[in-house]
């Protein structure tokens, strides 16, 4: 049996359709229940911090427990919580706000901040599947040797009610709360890393590192495989969801998008168990090289 991970958001959904509304949102609820600051105001800081990211995006990443969960380039949602993090950070007063409406924080008050927008405000955006995600996911289901499994980032409710409105012929798991940005200074296990060897650090360019201590997603990989099945991943970004895959023998499949950097592409192009697909619909006929 082979269950093949889809992820969710960006990859069976069009997320730079969604990106602006997104911050929209996000920002009206950090300007009216958090900062107690003019909108217009947090829309102008949000657009210059946003450029600033763009123009040097090796230089500004998603920052969990101190250490690099993403780089700010790698997907349409993860340069809107980049650049929310970075603005929020970069100003005293935001920060300020941000410490007293987050006091008990599990990560750290911004990323708690930006975790909770995120997740409140993509429950409220309509359904923008890619065009071929409902063919993708009947091909899968109706391959016997194959189990479709949808991953997120999410507690599932909401995938899950995405995903009953495609009116699928069978049944697809959903794999839920996976955290892959969840980083843990202290985790202790390391990966054979090309050209590197035992190691938790996996150096991909002179200004670019992936940082593999991600416990909760390996252990939702590992659980996902006690059954004995093999597994491969399929996503539209790499540091998340696709980096400890590839560290763990895992097959993955990157879903070329219109905000996907090039290096990104480089890197899975180059793995022996990456494979690069310029549009979802082409896992069907590279599945089998798993």
């Amino acid at each position: 049996m082979l269950k093949v991970i889809v992820d969710f958001d960006g990859t069976l959904t069009a997320e730079e359709t969604q990106v602006g509304e997104l911050a929209a949102m996000s920002l009206t609820t950090l300007a009216t229940e958090i900062i107690d600051a003019p909108r217009k105001q947090l829309a102008s800081e949000y657009e210059a911090t946003r450029a600033r990211l763009m123009a040097r995006p090796q230089r500004y990443c998603w920052v969990v427990n101190g250490l690099v969960a993403s780089y700010c380039d790698e997907g349409a949602f993860i340069l809107n919580t980049t650049t929310l993090q970075v603005m929020l950070r970069d100003n005293p007063y935001y920060l300020r706000r941000v410490s007293e409406r987050f006091p008990v924080a599990e990560y750290d008050p911004v990323v708690d901040c930006t975790n909770y927008l995120f997740h409140r405000h993509t429950a409220d955006l309509g359904i923008a599947f890619r065009p071929c995600a409902r063919e993708v996911l009947v091909s899968l289901i109706e391959r016997p040797d194959v189990h479709p499994v949808i991953l997120t980032n999410s507690l599932g409710d909401k995938v899950r009610r995405h995903i009953d409105a495609l009116g699928l012929p069978g049944d697809v798991a959903i794999l839920g709360d996976t955290r892959q940005y969840e980083m843990a200074p202290e985790w202790t296990r390391h990966f054979d890393v090309p050209g590197v060897g035992e190691a938790q650090i996996w150096p991909i360019s002179d200004v670019r590192t992936i940082d593999l201590r991600r416990p909760a997603y390996y252990r939702a990989l590992v659980d996902a495989r006690s059954d004995g099945a093999s597994l491969a991943v399929v996503a539209d970004t790499f540091s998340l969801p696709g980096a400890l895959p590839l560290m763990m023998g895992i097959p993955f499949y990157l879903c070329r998008t219109p905000y996907t950097p090039d290096w990104c592409v480089e890197v899975v192009g180059d793995h022996p168990c990456g494979v690069v697909l310029n549009d979802l619909a082409e896992l069907l006929g590279v599945l089998s090289l798993c």
